[in-house]
């Protein structure tokens, strides 16, 4: 079944308006975003990926074109029919203190529960499920001074959830996470676009992770505007290559995914398969020298299962245990 599309877009112009001048930060943006994806929106800094998700989020005015949420102009809602369309997790760190987890999940619930926000059952029922749905169920009676990053952050995730709205914008919801709580984070985000079938559009710098793990890619660029589709599709069309190589960086289309642009100073043979070998061939890269195993010359590398045989012209040969060594004895 073909996901829906939630949002739509029509030649959108984004930006500011000031006293004497409108300032345009990007323009003609036509797209579709759909329920059950995951959609990621990578560019450099000062690009204007802020402007764009606070414009998609209603947070301030669009300079030109539609924006439709599921099927109504964005415009025509009221600040009540909003909050029960559109959630958002911002970047910044939540400074609460002197409240548990099950109390600031619960606040997702303030569209519903009127002045007062008292939690029906009903309501205690979605915030429990929100918890279970991103896996920290044992934070129930915690204060949310006393978690970490990765989990206050999935705490605001939870929140979102509770909201129960069909769209989810996340602004930076990595920034301040580790590598492997990155991972986590990204991979839990992917999940709920599937069990929950919501639209989640996020902003994000980590794009190693959004090219292996996002449905879809918005690339954005000042001069290039903004570029859509699959992160293979981007690849094909060097899209990915155009938007984000620099000095330095080299986008490897083979593999998907960026690389640093090593410089050769020489080239040596070296013999040998499997994950060892290819190690091997990494780390020469790494002090600029291209592995090859139809290279001439009396320099080998022998990768052998347990050792490394380095035969160097005019040298006895050296038994090496670790590719450490092996380099020790190149540079």
């Amino acid at each position: 079944m073909k996901n829906k599309a939630t949002i739509q877009i029509r030649d959108l112009s984004i930006g500011y308006t000031g006293k004497n001048q409108v300032k345009v930060v990007a323009s003609g943006i036509t797209a579709t975003i759909y329920s059950g994806e995951l959609t990621c929106l990578l560019g450099a800094n000062g690009v204007g990926k802020s402007t764009l998700l606070r414009t998609l989020s209603a947070f301030q005015p669009k300079l030109g074109g539609d924006i439709l949420i599921e099927g109504k102009e964005i415009g025509t809602f009221s600040d009540k029919e909003l909050s029960h369309v559109i959630s958002v997790v911002l970047t910044e760190k939540p400074d609460i203190r002197n409240m548990t987890v099950d109390e600031l999940v619960g606040l997702g619930r303030s569209p519903y529960t009127g002045f007062w926000g008292t939690l029906t059952q009903e309501d205690k029922q979605v915030v429990d499920h929100a918890i279970a749905l991103v896996g920290i169920e044992p934070l129930h009676d915690r204060m949310i001074q006393t978690l970490s990053d990765g989990e206050r952050q999935k705490v605001m995730i939870a929140k979102a959830l509770a909201q129960e709205t069909p769209v989810i914008y996340l602004d930076e919801p990595t920034a301040f996470l580790d590598y492997p709580s990155k991972v986590e984070m990204m991979q839990l985000l992917y999940r709920l676009s599937r069990e929950t079938d919501k639209t989640i559009f996020l902003s994000t710098h980590d794009l190693e992770l959004a090219l292996q793990i996002a449905d879809k890619l918005w690339l954005m660029d000042r001069e290039k505007g903004v570029r859509i589709g699959a992160p293979e599709d981007l690849s094909l069309d060097g899209s990915l290559d155009s938007y984000f190589a620099r000095k330095g960086i080299v986008f490897d289309a083979e593999i998907g995914l960026f690389r640093v642009k090593n410089e050769y100073t020489r080239k040596m043979r070296i013999e040998g398969d499997g994950i060892r070998f290819l190690m091997m061939c990494k780390a020469l890269k790494r002090i600029g020298i291209q592995g090859d195993v139809e290279a001439e010359g009396e320099d080998v590398i022998q990768v052998l299962p347990d050792c490394f045989m380095l035969r160097l012209k005019g040298q006895e040969t050296i038994k090496c245990g670790t590719i450490a060594e092996v380099l020790s004895h190149l540079q």
